[in-house]
């Protein structure tokens, strides 16, 4: 048996592994400890496959393996499902690195974003080749040949019987009593079948891409890219940046002049005024950082100079932006203070403040024609935030803010994550004795798993604090 086939079968049984514990830890419950579990074991198959085929622990793998572990046991910390999303994005943003082609540290951004289509090829299509081209059937021995036909036979039978069976407890009633008294649920095999499968394909096909060599001597053919001069972007960064000054100069004026201007002026009170613009002018943050890098791609430096023109209109634009997202900040600042905190507020805050980071490590290295450290500050500065934000807890900021207001929105605050009551629990004999009726109805009789591949840390201790707060 050749060594190509031998790891094959080696990473096929990994796959098939990793989808039966997909099974076993998610079927039927919510996510949880269940997380943490099933990576740790794929981060396990993925090492051993490494010293079978004898590869290294580089090229990108050895910087996945922290950020993955990292992200998926926040998983089973935090119930907030915008942390859950946050932290999906974190273990697929590890993956993609995992599947950089080179053992390089600093990378182009391009690289990144081909790595996160890399991955998600991977797990869709992955396990195709791995089937088809890596174990080469036909060298396994009559034993092992009849074992794959079995179940390839198993495969195809799997469907019609479902089909026919299907129909034949449709059309009998008896049937369907007996076949419920030997099987429980005709589906529920056909169920976990499925699960595995999947859990497996997936598996495969990440393993079989993080476990394939990278070829890193092969040359790289380019084409011809689309560039414009310094007159073009030029002229575009210049009346951006006037337009920018313009709003800001109107900020200063307004928004950070007080109160009174204010009203006098808008015939606003200070908090309508503030309200009104904060979700415009995260999106104005979130467009400038793509804007910039493009303006970059396609500036054709004929001279030295075009490069010192852009950077110095890019990096004006950069400043302004900083002073809007100032005003952002402050917009939310004011306007918590009359209608308090948001998931979306504080989510949308968190992305303004990361990409100020990521715009100010533009400045410090693209625009000072250091392009290839800029994608390896981006995404650091992003794993930062996920854990930055789960570390925060922001279910708890906002329950801790909103109710000490003087008007306390009980419908909203009983809908936030497991990750909010114990605050809101302890917050219950400060609250008024009808809102604290409603809340506690709402919170006491949350329906919550005793299954430990769902356990998580924040809703056992919301479990424990409406346990002290019941009483015996």
């Amino acid at each position: 048996m050749s060594g190509g086939t031998r790891l094959g079968l080696t990473l096929l049984g990994g796959a098939l592994l990793q989808g039966v514990l997909g099974d076993v830890l998610f079927h039927g419950v919510p996510l949880g400890l269940n997380v943490p579990l099933w990576v740790a074991s794929f981060v396990a198959c993925l090492v051993l496959l490494l010293r079978v085929s004898h590869a290294p622990l580089g090229q990108g793998r050895r910087f996945m393996v922290g950020p993955l572990v990292l992200f998926a046991s926040f998983v089973a910390w935090r119930d907030s499902p915008w942390l859950l999303g946050l932290d999906a994005l974190g273990i697929a943003g590890a993956i993609a690195i995992g599947a950089l082609r080179s053992p390089a540290v600093r990378r182009p951004l391009a690289d990144y974003a081909s790595g996160v289509l890399a991955a998600g090829a991977s797990a869709v299509a992955g396990a195709f080749p791995l089937l088809l081209e890596d174990i080469r059937w036909r060298e396994l021995g009559g034993t092992a040949r009849r074992a794959v036909a079995v179940a390839r036979g198993l495969a195809l039978a799997v469907p019609l019987l479902a089909l026919f069976g299907g129909l034949f407890v449709t059309a009998d009633v008896i049937f369907q009593r007996l076949l419920g008294s030997v099987v429980p649920s005709p589906l529920a095999p056909v169920r976990h079948a499925v699960l595995v499968v999947l859990w497996a394909w997936v598996s495969a096909g990440l393993l079989r891409d993080l476990v394939a060599p990278r070829d890193v001597s092969a040359s790289v053919v380019r084409a011809r890219r689309l560039e414009l001069g310094i007159v073009e972007i030029g002229t575009v960064l210049a009346l951006l940046d006037l337009l920018f000054l313009a709003f800001v100069a109107v900020q200063f004026r307004y928004l950070f002049g007080g109160r009174d201007l204010v009203e006098s002026r808008a015939h606003l009170t200070y908090a309508e005024y503030a309200r009104h613009g904060f979700f415009e002018l995260v999106a104005v943050a979130a467009l400038v950082l793509p804007l910039l890098l493009v303006a970059d791609a396609l500036l054709e430096r004929k001279r030295r100079r075009d490069h010192v023109v852009f950077a110095a209109l890019a990096a004006t634009l950069v400043l302004l932006l900083l002073a809007v997202v100032a005003s952002a900040l402050e917009r939310l600042w004011v306007y918590q203070q009359e209608y308090g905190l948001t998931e979306l507020r504080v989510y949308a805050s968190a992305l303004v403040v990361w990409l100020g980071v990521v715009l100010l490590w533009l400045c410090g290295t693209v625009l000072r024609r250091r392009r290839r450290s800029f994608a390896v500050g981006a995404v650091v500065a992003g794993f930062a935030a996920v854990v930055a934000m789960n570390v925060l807890n922001p279910d708890a900021l906002i329950a801790r803010t909103n109710v000490a207001r003087p008007h306390v929105d009980v419908g909203y605050l009983a809908r936030l994550s497991d990750d909010a009551t114990p605050t809101l629990v302890r917050a219950l004999p400060s609250l008024r004795p009808s809102d604290r009726r409603r809340l506690a109805a709402a919170l006491l009789p949350r329906a919550r798993s005793n299954d430990w591949r769902a356990w998580n840390l924040d809703r056992s201790r919301a479990a424990e604090a409406i346990a002290r707060y019941a009483g015996p």
